[in-house]
């Protein structure tokens, strides 16, 4: 159990995790009465006799003469005499247990008092104190009793010393026990200024880091404190958990009075090197207050000995409405790190934080699962007791264990028949759909004497197998003409009779097979049903060879499973233009172009789906797609030359920026106008305009496939899923393939239905991403499987489902066109004809 702590913590959403964490992970028995910590990681500064040395020093245990005694024992003012432990490696520490010498009734030698110092290096020792800043721990009162005491604040340590504070009218002994869990998060470190102290109301606020175990002096040097300490602060600073403390204790905080450049720097150290994922800030957002979370962070990695010259930024979506307390999540990118500085920016007067936390590749579980301070304390009383009864023990953990792995089995029971049935009803639901559909299909066609049907399908979907196309509405259209619609085909079509066996076949064109392009990187992009590519592919590529000496690769752009995409300079690309390609570049100036390498050792089947994906995007010309520019094909790797803009892709471009406005003016950050979002928005719109015309799926519309060129020039490409950039947009699906989920459809999710009706949902999502300046991901709230549980609302149509909410500068007539782009009804959705005339009125075109 204590293996899948994340299992545990989908199954028991909050109750059963921190009962999990606080009774089982971050409050276990380190090993000292079990033996798992070895005799020779047990050392002592003296000893009675052999008989007492340092490995007799175990809680619960008899061996020897019963305890670690030492020679002489220490008094207040000179603290010599100590029982060290070395547990091998960082731990966060909860508690500890104490014990005198018993030995079958001959002993009654114990520590009335005690001191604790610990160290994570060796080196430097660093003496416990409690919150109100008391090094001595109480402790027993006599030779049997198991007293435990809570370390408030935990702390984080390799070695550990027990140091007795006794006079000389006794002797001392101890047998000692350390609880909690590995420290996981690695971090040794956190350098930051001092906290500061604010005047509120007359009253004095100290937002200090006051456990803080390092160097003080103008700054906080190499050490740990509240930060770490598995406390988060609550909405009001001025209160805390703990009591008899001062106002503002649970926090850490500066005001920007006393940071010229705008920001709070804190560098974190940690054991050894890393790859990070995410980090978690917890925050105050009292705003009434002054107090706001940061507008902006912006980290460096130190991998060796070196910073990385290029950092990550990011910007969370700024509440001014909840003025509730939040963790912040920051993506990290799966940097290799062991040191990482962040430069915090000051929305507001003030800024406070109350935890700071590290998800890297070996962390299942952090501080913030620590014993939360608001659970049941175990008390500091002297005459507390704890049995020591080994069988109650066991049998309590068994009971413990038992219970979990029963609940364990009954939830994911539960869930297997929800989700069974809910396939049924999927399932029968998309049947009775086919049914009708089909009925109203085969109803409807009716054939003149030269064969040709009088009224034709149009929209494509597929099924939760991705394997064909089914017509699901009265209006669909008529393969060839689809095909007829590609420039090529539209004015050779009824001449040639090239369709004429093509129209005999339209019936069975209802169960046609969709052809699903694997793709140089591994996703799926346009979906095209197989009679279109077949058409197409008896055509011949006219795209012409570019010679590769003149290409100069600057940056690999993402990778897949059979090539990889890569920025590269081009020379002479001009002569390779289309006379209706407009191309605004000096001659003999070098181009930027993207360039998808399929590797020499590819598959049959991934070469094929590479030729077929360039016969596809060498048809698509349109001012909002990325044209195909030219191919290298004469030698392996087979390359394709796409477009590709100088301002990267429309996520990192507005996430790089801020709306006009009087904090971009404080800020002097590059600004982008709501008309020229708009402008954007209108130009995805026509792209996919052009694209549902033709019957081509995207299946990832998102703002990090949209490329942004000069004054605000958008074209909508395919590459975002190959780039490690964007991992955490996409979830992969047990059996199925890698999914953007929070840009999917209900349909999508539950029934693998795309269609352009799915496109539609997906751009709904992508205007969203556009309105928040790409700040958060969307969703952000909700965990990957909660968003799927919420297609399931949206399935059941109980008016439980949650939508994106409006972000604070969209205009209540774009944030409607969103809605609408939502519909539970996929039939009720604009199209994308619609939608752009809709965003043209919008803007006043």
């Amino acid at each position: 159990i204590l293996v899948y702590p994340r299992v545990l913590q989908n199954l028991f959403p909050l109750t059963a995790l921190i009962f999990f964490f606080y009774t089982g992970v971050c409050r276990s028995p380190l090993g000292m009465s079990r033996g798992q910590i070895l005799d020779e990681d047990i050392s002592a500064s003296s000893q009675w006799s052999d008989s007492t040395a340092a490995k007799y020093g175990r809680l619960d245990c008899e061996e020897g003469d019963g305890a670690w005694c030492p020679e002489i024992a220490g008094e207040p003012e000179n603290m010599n005499e100590f029982l060290q432990i070395d547990l091998r490696s960082l731990h966060f520490i909860t508690l500890v247990g104490t014990q005198g010498r018993h030995a079958g009734g001959i002993g009654n030698e114990f520590a009335q008092t005690y001191k604790i110092k610990y160290s994570r290096d060796g080196s430097r020792w660093i003496s416990w104190r409690n919150r109100q800043g008391k090094e001595v721990i109480e402790g027993n009162r006599n030779a049997y009793d198991i007293v435990l005491k809570d370390m408030e604040p935990p702390i984080i340590a390799r070695f550990v010393r027990f140091m007795p504070v006794i006079d000389h009218s006794m002797n001392v002994c101890m047998r000692v026990e350390l609880y909690g869990c590995e420290w996981l998060d690695g971090l040794v470190s956190y350098n930051s200024p001092l906290g500061q102290q604010m005047t509120l109301n007359g009253q004095h606020v100290h937002l200090n880091d006051s456990v803080y175990d390092g160097a003080m002096s103008y700054s906080m040097t190499e050490g740990l404190g509240q930060l770490t300490d598995g406390m988060c602060g609550l909405d009001d600073f001025t209160h805390s958990h703990v009591y008899n403390v001062w106002p503002g204790y649970d926090y850490v905080g500066w005001s920007n009075e006393s940071f010229p450049n705008g920001y709070v720097e804190i560098m974190f150290e940690f054991d050894r090197t890393r790859n990070f994922t995410t980090m978690k800030v917890h925050c105050n957002n009292m705003f009434s207050r002054r107090v706001k979370t940061f507008q902006k962070v912006v980290c460096y990695f130190r991998s060796e000995l070196d910073w990385e010259a290029t950092p990550i930024s990011f910007s969370p979506v700024m509440d001014d409405v909840n003025p509730s307390a939040r963790f912040v999540t920051v993506s990290l990118y799966n940097h290799m790190a062991s040191a990482i500085k962040c430069q915090y920016y000051f929305s507001d007067i003030w800024m406070m934080f109350s935890e700071i936390t590290f998800q890297s590749d070996t962390a299942m579980y952090n501080t913030t699962l620590a014993p939360p301070k608001t659970g049941p304390p175990i008390r500091d009383d002297p005459t507390h007791k704890v049995d020591d009864s080994n069988t109650r023990i066991l049998i309590g953990c068994l009971v413990a264990i038992i219970f979990i792995l029963v609940a364990i089995i009954v939830i994911i029971l539960w869930r297997q028949v929800w989700q069974k049935m809910l396939e049924k009803v999927s399932r029968r639901m998309l049947d009775d759909e086919l049914t009708a559909s089909l009925s109203i299909q085969s109803e409807t066609f009716t054939y003149n004497n030269n064969n040709s049907p009088s009224s034709v399908p149009s929209e494509q979907e597929s099924n939760s197998t991705y394997e064909r196309i089914f017509p699901l509405g009265p209006d669909y259209q008529e393969p060839s003409r689809l095909v007829r619609k590609l420039p090529e085909f539209s004015q050779t079509s009824e001449d040639t009779g090239e369709f004429q066996n093509v129209q005999e076949g339209v019936p069975h064109y209802a169960e046609a097979d969709i052809v699903n392009l694997q793709g140089v990187t591994g996703g799926n992009t346009y979906a095209v049903s197989a009679l279109t590519m077949d058409l197409l592919s008896g055509k011949d590529v006219a795209v012409e060879e570019f010679p590769r000496k003149l290409l100069t690769f600057k940056e690999k752009l993402g990778e897949g499973q059979f090539g990889e995409v890569h920025l590269c300079e081009a020379e002479g690309m001009q002569d390779f233009m289309d006379e209706d390609f407009s191309f605004d570049v000096i001659e003999n100036q070098t181009v930027l172009v993207a360039v998808k390498m399929l590797r020499a050792d590819a598959n049959k089947n991934a070469r094929n789906d590479f030729l077929k994906e360039i016969k596809i995007m060498s048809r698509l010309k349109d001012p909002n797609i990325i044209r195909l520019l030219a191919v290298c094909m004469s030698s392996d790797p087979l390359c394709m030359i796409t477009e590709y803009m100088e301002n990267g892709d429309l996520n990192q471009f507005l996430s790089r920026h801020e709306p006009e406005g009087m904090i971009a003016l404080l800020s002097n950050a590059p600004t982008v106008s709501y008309s020229n979002l708009h402008h954007m928005a209108t130009q995805i719109a026509s792209g996919m305009k052009y694209l549902s015309s033709l019957n081509f799926v995207h299946r990832d519309l998102a703002t990090r496939n949209c490329l942004v060129g000069k004054n605000y020039t958008i074209k909508i490409a395919d590459f975002g899923m190959s780039r490690n950039l964007y991992s955490g947009d996409y979830y992969r699906i047990q059996g199925r393939a890698v999914l953007p989920i929070r840009w999917m459809s209900w349909e999508s999710i539950l029934l693998g239905k795309f269609t352009t009706s799915s496109d539609v949902w997906a751009f709904g999502v992508t205007l969203w991403e556009m309105l928040t300046f790409c700040k958060e991901q969307p969703y952000s709230q909700l965990s990957d499987e909660q968003v799927i549980e919420n297609t399931g609302e949206f399935f059941r149509d109980q008016r439980r489902q949650i939508y994106l909410p409006q972000p604070p500068m969209c205009p209540d007539p774009v944030y409607k066109l969103m809605l609408s782009c939502w519909n539970r009804n996929t039939k009720e959705r604009p199209s994308f004809q619609e939608i752009h005339h809709t965003l043209l009125d919008c803007i006043g075109y």
